[in-house]
């Protein structure tokens, strides 16, 4: 008997899966085209590649123009939110009438790291749910440390028609059950098969399925057995077993649903 121990296979279902949220102008790996190609093998038959600074509004649209499972955000982020300026909120809003473009984001709140100046923070996110709503656009929100001036912005809006998704949410479950009332989608990632996460497995648990949504947010947070490496969608089937795990679901079933959530928030519904 060999001392080594089974490597883990990344699992491949008949349900197909969306990646809701990756960089992939970000990944180092081999070129777009390859790490799209063995993500398809494994099933994942579209993804959102998103926005995060002025710099990259351009590149993600260029890389969903190209690539017709590839589609993209704009928006920016809470770390880069002292560069947003009015030109810049234009420029979000006539990149957001490609056909390509699905969602406004990923902007937010981030009072972790506090990159930008959390008043440039509050008012680059404010205007740019404005924008989501002028052009009827779902969100991609990131938060982290800042549950409670989130939902005191969400508030403001409340009411007016906001719908989006709380990517890699790793926040209270005061946040989560806020968030859910108001109608948004929960999105997990990788760090739910992380050692010390039990905090937002609970939240997985708790959330309904048909408000999850599945993501890697590469090429960050390399799920389990495989951290240490760079993410890649390719890696999303982990994410969906391990969700199913926590939902006492079978994969199938709940890829399924999760692929009709993404599509019902992003893609109409085809």
């Amino acid at each position: 008997m060999s001392g080594k121990s089974k490597r883990k296979e990344i699992p491949v279902f008949q349900t197909p899966l969306i990646e809701t949220h990756c960089h992939l102008d970000y990944l180092q790996q081999d070129s777009t085209e390859a790490i799209l190609q063995q993500a398809r093998e494994r099933g994942v038959e579209r993804f959102i590649t998103i926005a995060v600074a002025p710099d990259n509004l351009d590149t993600v649209r260029t890389l969903a123009d190209t690539h017709d499972a590839v589609y993209c955000t704009q928006g920016v982020h809470p770390h880069e939110a002292r560069l947003y300026t009015a030109e810049v909120g234009q420029r979000i809003r006539a990149g957001a009438e490609s056909e390509r473009v699905v969602a406004i984001g990923e902007i937010g709140l981030d009072y972790h790291y506090d990159n930008s100046p959390r008043a440039q923070q509050r008012q680059a996110f404010a205007e740019q749910l404005q924008i989501a709503l002028d052009m009827a656009l779902p969100i991609v929100v990131h938060t982290r440390d800042a549950d409670d001036d989130t939902m005191a912005i969400f508030r403001e809006f409340s009411g007016q028609g906001l719908r989006g998704v709380i990517h890699s949410f790793t926040s209270s479950p005061e946040l989560a059950e806020f968030c859910l009332q108001e109608g948004f989608h929960l999105g997990f990632n990788g760090i739910i098969t992380f050692n010390k996460a039990e905090n937002v497995r609970a939240v997985v648990a708790e959330t309904p399925v048909e408000r999850i949504l599945l993501e890697t947010d590469s090429p960050f947070l390399t799920p389990v057995p495989f951290r240490g490496k760079e993410n890649a969608p390719f890696y999303l089937p982990l994410v969906a077993e391990k969700v199913a795990e926590l939902k006492d679901s079978p994969p199938e079933a709940l890829i399924r649903q999760t692929t009709q959530n993404a599509r019902d928030l992003f893609f109409h519904g085809a």
